[in-house]
């Protein structure tokens, strides 16, 4: 979802710059029967929790323009990186701000990805004041999770553990702990205002929880937690009008935050995400009707991959999958979260209407496969895709940054580098080169041969999401 002009979506860092989860079944909750039990204090689920809650501190060297003139495009057009006798550049300290939370006595810390991105150095600071530099161990863009390995780590550290957040209901009480604006660790408290929110437009594997408890900038990475005092999810962006908490926040559920902290203490270089090879859409009203439904519901198959888990298990294009594990689904977003939450190498029931008959269709769930190469490298060569980091395509790789794969061949974008070349003409992580100066991009080594061959025109053609955008430069 975009936010519309009354409202923005702010990733909760920095100051420098699925089907309800309640769909398992969770106990009967009790009304209070009087005023003495409504009346209550968060300080023992706070003194618990609190001290498990770190602020992270990520620091970063970029190169700045020594000379105002070289924002200017109208000078960079003429001169380029420099201007002589003024030109060149110099480095700035970037820092950030945000939260995170140990969640193992080891020193592991889960923060959101986009707090320590691209940073040089990270520092986590204690509630006891103790301060340790940290390594990065395992971080994801498309989920925007990262965890963190303390260095060398002294004494006993405090750990939060993880709660079933599937077990959550609308109306629960949960408090948001986290280091907002800088101040030092806050508690404030609010109650799950909705769940399985995958509209959102942060993560690929949308299924957030909203929560009106008061979120902000400074906050991502913190802990939303229930009230036995258990992780529910990590705090990761609020809808505001001026940057403040407008109760509006989202979190990511401790089930997702599970699979990812497995993953990193199996010292994985990615996370394991499931994929079947199966292309999905959601069901619209107009498909709804067409295919008989009383309303919206399920993920329709569009296409099947060969020799894929989805064709291995019978599934056909046409197929409407209305649930998970007996979980309804109710979009793509929803249904990749659930098989992430299932983990590779289980196997996951799908619930599919066929030709309006039900039938259950066990799938094993796999990693993607590498089938090319993926020969990953950076373009530094000067041309329009200088800064650029290439791979190979296949479906490993199209997993991992969040594209769609339907057999496409050649030459995905994997990375844009913040002010390079290619990020100021456009270019964007995900987009594919099918073709240089008429010449078809069929490996990373044809892509940088192109990219150094210095010719004085540039025409380029791109598969950005299916479209095909077709660009020239001088």
């Amino acid at each position: 979802m975009r936010p519309n002009g009354l409202f923005r979506l702010i990733l909760t860092f920095g100051l420098a710059a699925c089907v309800s989860l309640g769909a398992a079944t969770a106990a009967e909750r009790a009304v209070p029967a009087s005023e003495a039990e409504v009346k209550l204090s968060f300080a023992p689920i706070a003194k618990v929790a609190g001290p498990a809650v770190v602020n992270v501190y990520s620091t970063k060297t970029v190169k700045v323009a020594s000379s105002p003139l070289m924002d200017d495009p109208f000078f960079r057009q003429f001169f380029g990186g420099s201007i002589p006798g003024i030109g060149g550049q110099r480095e700035r300290h970037q820092q950030s701000l945000g939260s995170g939370v140990i969640v193992d006595p080891s020193g592991l810390i889960v923060t959101n990805n986009h707090v320590i991105e691209d940073g040089d150095e990270v520092k986590v600071a204690l509630a006891d004041r103790r301060e340790f530099e940290c390594d990065v161990v395992l971080k994801d863009e498309q989920l925007d999770l990262a965890v963190l390995k303390m260095r060398s780590p002294k004494g006993d550290l405090p750990t939060l553990p993880l709660a079933d957040s599937d077990q959550l209901q609308v109306g629960d009480l949960v408090l948001a702990i986290g280091n907002p604006f800088g101040v030092g660790q806050t508690v404030t408290q609010g109650i799950v205002s909705a769940l399985a929110r995958s509209q959102v437009g942060i993560s690929d594997y949308q299924f957030f929880i909203q929560t009106d408890a008061a979120i902000n900038p400074g906050n991502s990475g913190g802990a939303l937690v229930d009230m036995d005092g258990k992780l529910v999810g990590i705090n990761t962006a609020i809808f505001s009008r001026g940057g403040g908490s407008n109760g509006i926040g989202f979190a990511i559920p401790s089930n997702m935050v599970k699979v990812f902290v497995d993953s990193a203490r199996r010292g994985g270089s990615a996370v394991e995400l499931p994929w079947i090879g199966a292309e999905l859409q959601p069901v619209t009203s107009d498909i709804a009707e067409s295919l008989g439904l009383d309303r919206p519901s399920g993920v329709l198959i569009t296409s099947i991959l060969r020799n894929s888990p989805a064709e291995e298990a019978g599934l056909d294009a046409g197929d409407l999958v209305v649930a998970v594990d007996g979980v309804e689904v109710s979009d793509p977003r929803v249904f990749n979260y659930r098989l992430a939450t299932k983990g590779v190498g289980n196997v996951a029931k799908l619930t599919v209407n066929r030709a309006g008959k039900l039938i259950e269709v066990p799938v094993k769930l796999t990693t993607a496969p590498e089938t090319t190469p993926r020969q990953t490298l950076t373009i530094d060569a000067r041309s329009p895709f200088q800064g650029a980091t290439v791979a190979n395509v296949s479906p490993a790789v199209a997993a991992e940054i969040g594209l769609t794969y339907r057999g496409q061949t050649g030459v995905v974008i994997t990375a844009v580098a913040s002010g390079s070349p290619a990020d100021r003409i456009g270019l964007q992580r995900g987009d594919i080169v099918l073709s240089v100066n008429g010449n078809d991009i069929t490996t990373t080594k044809v892509l940088a041969a192109a990219a150094g061959s210095d010719p004085m025109f540039w025409r380029v053609a791109i598969d950005r999401n299916g479209q095909i955008l077709r660009m020239a430069f001088r």
